[in-house]
């Protein structure tokens, strides 16, 4: 079994690591040392990286023996070796799993909410669930005063192992028997956990919530603490300074430039679709002048460039409104071809039918009823797309 280190002083980075056996599986290269201060994955909490020697550890896996793999990326020989660890990522994330436990605290002590699970990040926001439809914003910010009350007051955090369960009062008590493992929040908040963190709460920093979602029957919610806390702060204020330059208002009356744009776009978008509407009815106007005659029928059959499919749909739509009218309107983006047949009434024509007959040749498919009918095929060639049409409306 490797002793871990990290459980003494969470604050140590260097060592000199034994390495006592080297192996090769799966995941590449890994050496077990004797004792070590890097941090396997666990507990919801990420691994440790830095180096042994020259090697960079990649990843840090706590085997059921109790051994801890460290994975390079070079190999090393059994022997001594000076070893870091990578400071920056530790810190977070004991920054983080602090920041975890005094959230869990302040929902569980304020509205009986028990962590059903959670997840530590330095790189993107930590996450606890909690066995509750939603949260409202009021307890979401009453449980952030709570908790940054408890970072400002800078408690003490106690880390010891108890053997037994019943002599500290767990906020939640642990499924195990035996050595535990307790983090205490001085005078807050008991928990059983073989994490690191801070031996002070107000080396936290601060803790702020930035979502809240629905995820298989829980809610989640997502928060940044300490050094991520501020690199996110900054990413919100450069934002909102930037957007606020361009409305050319100050960041405190974004919100209503902003509305007034959504209103004012509103209105462009009515205008706007007016206009369309108004373009099309004279698009069908000019096309239709230029219907072929078959017999009593007229035809129109066209092809366009990249044409939207809906509004093609609603030209054929306009052109099926003149007497005796049959179109045949595709679209065609050099490889897909989106077609729209339409038949006017009493022409005697199945719209569905044309289609089918037109997209055939093509091994297209689609649907849609006597009047109007749409699909679509897969081609590098629509020359002979409209070869017999004439002779399928003449003799209908």
């Amino acid at each position: 079994m490797t002793k871990k280190l990290y459980f003494d002083d969470v604050m140590q980075t260097k060592f000199t690591a034994e390495v006592t056996k080297t192996l090769r599986d799966e995941r590449g290269f890994g050496v077990i040392l004797s004792e070590t201060l890097f941090y396997p994955t666990s507990g919801g909490q990420a691994h440790d990286t830095g180096v042994i020697a020259d090697s960079q550890v990649l990843d840090v896996v706590i085997q059921d023996d109790g051994h801890i793999i460290h994975y390079l990326d070079k190999e090393i020989s059994p022997g001594s070796y000076p070893a870091k660890i990578n400071w920056a990522r530790r810190f977070e994330n004991m920054q983080h799993h602090t920041a975890q436990h005094i959230l869990s605290a302040a929902f569980w002590q304020e509205f009986a909410l028990e962590t059903i699970s959670s997840h530590i990040s330095y790189e993107t926001p930590s996450t606890i669930d909690f066995d509750v439809d939603k949260l409202s914003p009021e307890q979401i910010s009453r449980a952030e005063e709570i908790a940054n009350a408890i970072v400002f007051e800078n408690h003490t955090v106690k880390t010891y192992f108890v053997n037994d369960k019943n002599a500290v009062p767990f906020r939640r008590p642990p499924k195990v028997d035996g050595e535990i493992r307790v983090i205490e929040i001085e005078g807050f908040d008991y928990s059983a956990c073989g994490g690191t963190h801070t031996p002070q709460t107000g080396m936290v920093g601060l803790l702020k919530i930035v979502k809240s979602e629905r995820i298989n029957q829980k809610t989640r919610i997502h928060f940044v603490a300490g050094w991520q806390a501020l690199r996110f702060l900054r990413g919100i204020q450069s934002a909102a300074q930037e957007t606020a330059g361009l409305l050319a208002v100050g960041i405190a009356e974004m919100p209503e430039s902003v509305a007034r744009l959504q209103e004012q776009h509103k209105e462009v978008e009515r205008e706007l679709k007016t206009l369309r509407q108004m373009q099309l009815d004279a698009e069908a106007e000019r096309i239709a002048q230029f219907a072929e005659p078959i017999g009593e029928k007229w035809l129109v059959t066209k092809v366009f460039e990249n044409r939207d499919v809906g509004e093609l749909r609603n030209l054929a739509l306009r052109l099926r409104q003149y007497p005796l009218m049959v179109a045949l309107l595709g679209s065609y983006d050099g490889k897909k071809l989106s077609f729209i047949t339409v038949c006017a009434e009493n022409t005697e024509l199945n719209a569905s039918e044309l289609l089918k007959d037109h997209l055939a040749p093509y091994g297209g498919r689609g649907g849609g009823d006597a009047s109007v009918a749409q699909g679509g095929c897969t081609t590098d060639d629509i020359e002979a797309l409209f070869q017999h049409t004439k002779e399928m409306v003449r003799n209908s």
